[in-house]
């Protein structure tokens, strides 16, 4: 598989899990591959949301290891945190969102994934966004 499918489908999966453990393991195994992840909850009317969301994508990437504090590494979660809700805006629109950002990166491939529930009252739907960068090696 190549590097930026395996590292975007990472991201995926971090991003899919269901409890804090399930979570922990699965960074454990990316971990041992390689691969650095990271992955953070997050609840609130998507329009209000979007800079939020950016911003705690780029704090769980530091905090886990996934990049340095440097202005390309921050630059390419922004980016693809960005791209990944541009996908979902459509759906996500004036609602609200609740779901789960998770990170996933390996030299110099980096992609961040969505997956939230989007709903209005007892009407959801399930949206999911991802965007890749090229984020410099460390």
């Amino acid at each position: 598989m190549a590097q930026s499918k395996k590292i975007a489908l990472a991201a995926l999966k971090m991003a899919m899990t269901e409890s804090r453990e399930e979570e922990a393991h699965l960074k454990e195994a990316y971990q041992r591959q390689g691969v650095k992840t990271a992955a953070v909850d997050y609840g609130g009317e998507y329009i209000n949301s979007v800079r939020k969301i950016v911003e705690r994508a780029i704090v769980a990437a530091k905090r886990e290891g996934a990049i340095h504090e440097t202005h390309g590494d921050e630059g390419a979660v922004a980016g693809a945190t960005r791209e990944a809700l541009s996908q979902i805006m459509n759906k996500a629109m004036g609602l609200n969102i609740g779901g789960k950002i998770g990170i996933a990166r390996q030299d110099d491939h980096l992609s961040v994934a969505v997956f939230f529930g989007i709903g209005l009252l007892h009407l959801d739907e399930v949206a999911v966004g991802l965007g890749h960068r090229v984020a410099p090696k460390e």
